[in-house]
């Protein structure tokens, strides 16, 4: 063994996490090495200042530490961070114990929903329990082991309660190897008692050298790609459908290629898209619940489905109804996605995937009637899509894609640059319709857990992902009074967002979904006597810049008013709560009474009977 092996140093495992990550380089696309950590987000309290507090401070150089004001808010920006990184780098987020640790748990559950990396940090109780019970520690007479960390666990990909400080050197190691696997990606929870933090070890100095992570790509079995191959030759009117991993697995010029090559029409998912450009002659838009016509129109005539990394959510699938009648090929990462509705499971990185299949496909392409059913049905929508997003000048109220058009027509070059961010309510279908871009990642929604409250946030983490792309959180006035505390951190930290709020006075939403399984309007809405909010009043306190506009025409020269503004910029715009998009969706299972006096309810549960037919068992 050389000298160097024998070699330690004398760390808290607080200083010894810190150091450990701030040590780790990921690659880029030309070859420079970059650090694997953007920082660590922090709200301190006696859980975790005095260990991690002191060690964050200590490699504050190397390791960057972002105070926020919301410890659910701050994991939601590391989320996003690693989302608009591709999964590529993240971030760490640590809090107190106690309420500050299960603030988090809601952003857990979303990075596991959604498959995306995030290192939680909560500080925990004593281990030596000598303060026993301290301050915020859940009591539970029958386990003395319980605290409310235990609640990570289902939320985790991976894990660990560190009791002793050399624990590290074998939890680390595994934490990094879970938030980097393209297929167990997701949160990891290193649970770290207080004193435990502050507890020092002679640690080994090599564990602290520079090290490179790599980012593995699962190459395909040649007999599964066989089988795929084989199928796809039979198929008549195939269907490709574009989810997340496409993006994930940077896969975005495979697919064109292989569409291209094979003449099989995209639709994406509400991950997936920018997966392909929006003008694309093989284009068909957003598929699904929130899809366009031509999109399910041949997805419900499709004998083969390719779909690609994507974990078949119920609203791509129409809840197991939309392309119940096509064979599946399930191209995933993920095993556990790939077998999902007993589909022809491809278990591959999805570059890899499509250019093995490519290579057994030959020259075989879908040319015919179907490729051409399946251009002019993408042109149509496009035309559509333009046509809806056009309008400047709307009676009454306008509605969100009326907005939208005004939010792109507000830049020359939106399809390209611009990055919309969005979770929740009525615009996650009406941005998966109509938003336009032709950069991947330039459309980033929370749709896996549909989480209000992530907007603002989020919004916040791609912008530290990506200074140089101007970044458009679009929220309804529900999502924006859950959660908008990071506004105040966006301005602290000099990241200028424009946020775009639409206020239709309630939950318009579920409101109308409400009405469509024949109840009546309730609990939803805003009656007439509450106040009207004061949206850009409530931003300029939080330290932005703002304006309420009447009209689409005003908001059009707002939005190129906060393009040029230095510093985050909210624009407020009442909008209709009952107009939405008619075109293309697709049916979703809700389930509805089977008993009830309402005779909406009664009409509603014999169409809910009637559609489950439909479904794919």
């Amino acid at each position: 063994m050389s000298a160097t092996m024998h070699k330690t140093i004398r760390l808290t495992m607080a200083q010894a996490l810190v150091r450990y990550l701030s040590a780790l380089r990921t690659e880029e696309g030309d070859g420079s090495l970059i650090p694997l950590f953007g920082g660590a987000f922090a709200i301190f309290g006696h859980g975790n200042v005095a260990g991690l507090g002191e060690a964050l401070y200590q490699y504050r150089d190397s390791f960057p530490t972002y105070r926020a004001h919301n410890e659910q808010a701050m994991a939601h920006s590391a989320i996003a961070y690693a989302k608009a990184h591709m999964r590529r780098r993240m971030m760490a987020v640590t809090s107190s114990i106690g309420p500050g640790a299960t603030n988090l748990l809601t952003a857990a559950a979303l990075a596991h929903v959604n498959r995306l990396p995030v290192l939680l940090l909560p500080g925990d109780v004593f281990v030596s329990r000598a303060p026993d019970p301290v301050l915020q520690q859940l009591e539970d007479a029958s386990d003395g082991s319980v605290s409310v960390n235990d609640a990570f666990k289902p939320l985790s990909r991976y894990f660990d309660r560190i009791v002793y400080p050399e624990q590290l050197l074998t939890a680390l190691p595994r934490a990094i190897a879970a938030l980097t696997d393209a297929a167990a990606c997701g949160p990891v929870t290193l649970s770290l008692p207080q004193d435990v933090q502050t507890m020092a070890y002679d640690y080994p100095v090599d564990f602290f050298e520079p090290r490179v992570v790599r980012f593995r790509a699962v190459p395909p079995i040649e007999q599964e790609l066989e089988e795929a191959a084989a199928l796809l030759k039979n198929a008549k009117q195939p269907l490709i459908v574009a989810g997340g991993g496409v993006l994930y697995g940077q896969a975005g010029a495979a697919l064109q290629a292989f569409a291209e090559r094979h003449g099989i029409p995209v639709a994406e998912t509400q991950a997936g898209k920018s997966s392909l450009p929006w003008d694309h002659p093989l284009q068909l838009g957003a598929i699904g619940v929130t899809g366009s016509p031509a999109a399910n129109a041949l997805a419900a005539q499709a004998d083969v489905v390719l779909a690609v990394g994507t974990r078949l959510q119920d609203f791509t699938t129409g809840s197991n109804s939309l392309f119940a009648q096509a064979q599946l090929v399930s191209l995933n990462v993920n095993a556990f996605d790939a077998l999902k509705r007993r589909g022809l499971g491809l278990q591959a990185d999805a570059t890899l995937g499509l250019q093995g299949l490519s290579r057994l496909l030959g020259n075989w392409n879908s040319a015919g009637q179907w490729l051409e059913r399946a251009q002019q049905a993408g042109s149509a929508w496009r035309e559509t899509v333009l046509a809806i997003t056009g309008k400047r000048e709307v009676a009454g109220l306008p509605y969100d894609g009326e907005v939208i058009g005004a939010v792109q027509r507000s830049s020359l070059d939106s399809t390209t640059r611009d990055i919309v961010v969005c979770a929740a309510g009525t615009l996650p279908a009406e941005l998966h319709k109509l938003w336009r871009t032709s950069t991947p990642g330039g459309y980033h929604m929370e749709y896996g857990y549909s989480c209000m409250g992530y907007e603002i946030a989020g919004g916040l983490g791609v912008k530290m992902a990506k200074p140089e792309r101007e970044v458009i959180v679009m929220v309804g006035d529900g999502s924006y009074l859950m959660m908008n505390s990071e506004i105040a951190t966006s301005v602290m930290l000099d990241k200028k967002l424009i946020i775009v709020v639409l206020d239709n006075r309630g939950y318009g939403c579920i409101n109308r979904l409400q009405q469509a399984c024949g109840n009546a309007s309730f609990n939803n809405m805003l009656p007439d006597s509450a106040p009207r909010i004061d949206f850009a009043l409530h931003a300029q306190s939080l330290g932005a810049l703002s304006e309420h506009v009447a009209s689409i025409a005003e908001l059009e020269q707002a939005m190129l008013r906060a393009r040029a503004a230095a510093r985050t910029y909210l624009i407020c715009i009442n909008t209709d709560d009952t107009r939405t998009t008619e075109e293309g969706g697709c049916w979703w299972e809700v389930a509805v009474p089977e008993v009830s006096t309402q005779a909406g309810v009664q009409a509603a549960r014999a169409r809910y009977e009637n559609d489950r037919l439909k479904q794919r068992n």
